[in-house]
């Protein structure tokens, strides 16, 4: 079957940074279900695992984002069959989602939301889990609790995580979200997903929140730039409050976090599928409420634009959209030529 990947650490400047592979179709495990891929999207796990070498001597197929329709699945799966449409995000561990079938674990799957086409699915599943693990299983915040009266500061609103999140966090819960962007097409999609208030981050971020009456918040999410935020994060959270990072800060002290007795998280997505804890299987369980959310109107795609067919021109310029920070929302492919 035709796939997409690498075969060593490269950078997009270099000819080879993604490659096609002509690899076996996958045959099923015992918990496996074996998915035809409709569509796929792009996320910063994909540009990250490019620049590292594939272990062993395999190429590595990227892709951790999908939607598509079972069409095998192994001898204990009992929650689906051939014919279900199904979105998830997979595994790390495993080969990924950019070819034309796949085999998952059918923990990690939901049924996809009906009333969403294949690339407005496909915009979902890694951020809504990268989110909701990081409000609820992180962060301690209350799925529900609507009067809950603490604010949660978003840092990089305009994201793929950063869009969901602001809106699982608006509807689902009391808090008052503040999401930060620095361009007024960033800002305007903030606005779109939910947020109360944006703030500039190219500024101290305690001085953007004092600016809108709000100088200290429970919670913060950092998704970008964490580092480079930390003392005003230190200065904006209250007492006691949290913060919940997903970036990769070369360095990051917590010892100015203890004056104030902060608490530090750092929210990992796949980690439950590379250890395969015991509760591995809250991955689809979530999944499966994102879509029931999604069909009752509570939550939205956060698709910003279908750059086409699954190709290598295609997915590259997806690459180098992410690379270069400036994306909103999520970027899908669709179908293959």
């Amino acid at each position: 079957m035709k796939a997409f990947g690498h075969r060593r650490a490269t950078r997009m400047d270099e000819s080879d940074a993604l490659v096609e592979l002509d690899i076996p179709i996958p045959v099923p495990g015992p918990r496996d279900v074996v998915v035809e891929i409709r569509a796929v999207s792009v996320n910063p796990v994909d540009t990250k695992l490019r620049s590292m070498d594939p272990p062993g001597d395999e190429p590595r197929v990227l892709g951790y984002d999908a939607v598509g329709t079972v069409v095998a699945t192994g001898g204990q799966v009992r929650g689906f069959r051939a014919g279900d449409r199904v979105f998830y995000a997979g595994s790390a561990q495993r080969q990924g989602s950019d070819a034309r079938f796949q085999a998952v674990d059918e923990r990690l799957i939901a049924r996809a939301p009906k009333t969403l086409s294949d690339p407005e699915a496909a915009a979902l599943p890694l951020t809504a889990l990268t989110a909701w693990e990081l409000l609820f299983d992180r962060l301690g915040v209350r799925l529900g609790d609507m009067e809950n009266p603490e604010a949660i500061l978003i840092i990089g609103g305009a994201g793929g995580v950063g869009s969901i999140l602001t809106q699982i966090a608006r509807r689902l819960t009391g808090l008052t979200v503040i999401a930060t962007a620095s361009r007024p097409e960033t800002t305007d999609w903030c606005r779109e997903m939910g947020a109360h208030h944006v703030i500039d981050h190219r500024r101290p971020l305690d001085q953007e929140l004092a600016r809108i009456g709000l100088p200290q918040v429970r919670y913060v999410a950092g998704l970008t730039a964490s580092g480079e935020h930390r003392d005003a994060i230190v200065r904006s959270l209250a007492p006691q409050g949290a913060l919940a990072l997903i970036d990769d800060p070369g360095e990051f002290d917590i010892m100015p976090f203890k004056r104030k007795s902060l608490s530090v998280h750092w929210e990992y997505m796949f980690a439950r599928p590379m250890f395969e804890t015991p509760d591995m299987a809250a991955q689809g369980k979530i999944l499966g409420q994102v879509a029931s959310l999604v069909e009752a109107g509570l939550l939205k795609t956060t698709l910003h634009e279908v750059l086409g067919p699954i190709n290598i021109a295609n997915l590259r310029r997806a690459h180098e959209l992410l690379e270069s920070g400036k994306g909103i929302g999520k970027a899908v492919l669709c179908g293959f030529e």
